[in-house]
């Protein structure tokens, strides 16, 4: 049987503030959160809904109830990375293909940089020329960040303090994954056509991050 104890929401370390005035019902404040989630754009976190609601709410207690109440339902309450959002149910996003628009397809190149970033992050712009073994145009690098799927990380403490890439919690909602877990093995990319079929720089080429990377946790930093 699964245990759903680590993806139950997870509240403040305070937790919900004290106040002088009586919360308001736990079916309310369900309904509050319901609300919220359906009427936000991005995902919301346990901390971003408890500020929205009245003093002395549950936040996460909230969240909680309303995701047993959406389960086996048309919608569903889903984590992505360390927020909450409402998804249609994977098994009717069949229905909603004709309401999806395609404005342009990612060249190779951004898709080798993106999958690059994604699994190695953080990660240099000399990092990524060396494992794609071709350089990276600014251009690249740019359509990713304006689609919001990589933004700057840290940068290193090494000489000239280069920039780093990280992968963003849009480019785990966007292709519907809870964490970094979720992506699929390198094997799985170079049988799909994404990733040329050879090893990685100074790496074993039977190694597939993703697949028991003890960095995979911390990889969406904040």
């Amino acid at each position: 049987m699964q245990d759903d104890s680590a993806d139950a929401p997870k509240m403040a370390p305070d937790g919900p503030e004290e106040s002088l005035f009586e919360a308001p019902p736990m079916g309310d404040q369900e309904r509050m959160v319901e609300a919220i989630l359906f009427a936000t754009a991005e995902p919301m976190t346990v901390r971003g809904l408890q500020a929205r609601m009245p003093h002395g709410c549950d936040a996460a207690e909230a969240l909680t109830r309303l995701r047993k109440r959406y389960e086996g339902r048309g919608v569903h309450v889903v984590r992505v990375g360390d927020a909450w959002a409402l998804r249609t149910a994977p098994d009717l996003g069949f229905l909603m293909q004709n309401e999806v628009v395609e404005t342009r397809k990612l060249s190779r190149a951004a898709i080798e940089t993106l999958a690059i970033i994604a699994y190695h992050q953080p990660v240099t712009r000399a990092e990524i020329e060396e494992i794609r073994g071709v350089s990276v145009s600014r251009g690249t690098l740019d359509q990713l960040i304006e689609l919001e799927w990589v933004r700057f990380g840290r940068r290193r403490m090494t000489p000239g303090r280069p920039t780093t890439f990280v992968a963003t919690q849009s480019f785990l909602d966007h292709f519907g994954l809870e964490n970094a877990r979720d992506l699929p093995g390198l094997s799985d990319l170079r049988a799909a056509g994404l990733l040329e079929s050879r090893p990685l720089p100074g790496g074993d080429p039977e190694d597939e991050p993703g697949d028991g990377d003890e960095d995979q946790s911390d990889m969406f930093e904040e």
